[in-house]
C-alpha cells in the first residue's frame, strides 16, 4: 500500500467531521452560541452521529465548542477578558516564532512576503478573502521558525479569533492598513535582529484586539 493510500485510510469519519465543523466555525457559518446538532451535521456530510459526537468533543477540548448538559454542543463565544488572553498568548508565541524565523529567511522570502501584500491589497486571484489571506501571510512568515509544536499552538489561537476577524473585516467601508501594518514586520525582518523582530510582531498582534471588542459577547 502506498503512502497516499495509508494517508487516506487514516482519515477517519471523525476526522472528516472534525475538519468540516472546524472550518464552518472558522468561517463564521456556525456562529457563537449556535447549537450544533449531531444528527443534522451527520446528515449534511453523509456520516453517522457517532463520528460527529467525537469531533465535537475534540473541538470542545480546543475551546471552540462548549458541551452543556441542557443544550448539547454549542459554538463557544469569547468575552473581552478571554479575547485579551488569546491575543496576549498570540503576541508572545508569534513574537517567539518571528524571532526564530528571521535566522532562516533570505532575501527571496522577504520578497515573497512583499508580493503577498501586493496581491492582498489588490484583492486578486487567491487573495479575494482578506481574512484567509491575512492568516496565510502570518503562517508563511512564522513557518520559518521550523518549530511544529509552536506553530500548532499559534494555529489554534488563530482559529479561535478568526470568526471575529471575519465580522470585523466584513463591515461596509472598512479600510485596511494591511500594507502599512505588515510592511513594518517585513522592515523588522530586514534588520535580521531577533529582538527587533520579536518586538515588532508582539506590537503588531496587540494592535488588533480592541478593534474586535464590538463583536464580543460582553460588547457593552
Amino acid at each position: 500500500m502506498d503512502g497516499a493510500a495509508v494517508s487516506n485510510f487514516a482519515l477517519t469519519a471523525e476526522d472528516e467531521a472534525y475538519r468540516y465543523i472546524h472550518r464552518q466555525i472558522r468561517l463564521g457559518a456556525f456562529g457563537a452560541g449556535e447549537r450544533l446538532v449531531p444528527d443534522v451535521i451527520a446528515a449534511g456530510i453523509g456520516t453517522s452521529r457517532m463520528p460527529v459526537r467525537g469531533a465535537l468533543r475534540r473541538l470542545a477540548s480546543e475551546g471552540l465548542v462548549d458541551i452543556r448538559a441542557n443544550r448539547g454542543a454549542v459554538v463557544r463565544g469569547l468575552n473581552r477578558q478571554e479575547m485579551q488572553e488569546v491575543f496576549d498568548m498570540r503576541s508572545v508565541l508569534e513574537g517567539l516564532a518571528m524571532r526564530n524565523a528571521v535566522q532562516n529567511m533570505n532575501a527571496e522570502h522577504l520578497r515573497r512576503l512583499t508580493s503577498m501584500l501586493d496581491q492582498i491589497e489588490l484583492g486578486t486571484g487567491d487573495y479575494l478573502d482578506w481574512t484567509t489571506s491575512h492568516r496565510e501571510f502570518h503562517e508563511y512568515l512564522c513557518g520559518f521558525c521550523r518549530q511544529p509544536r509552536l506553530l500548532r499552538q499559534i494555529a489554534d489561537l488563530h482559529s479561535v479569533v478568526e470568526p471575529y476577524m471575519r465580522m470585523w473585516a466584513s463591515q461596509p467601508g472598512r479600510v485596511f492598513r494591511m500594507r502599512e501594518a505588515h510592511q513594518e514586520l517585513v522592515a523588522a525582518l530586514h534588520t535580521k535582529d531577533p529582538d527587533v523582530c520579536e518586538t515588532a510582531m508582539r506590537q503588531h498582534v496587540m494592535n488588533t484586539v480592541t478593534a474586535l471588542h464590538p463583536y464580543l459577547a460582553d460588547k457593552a
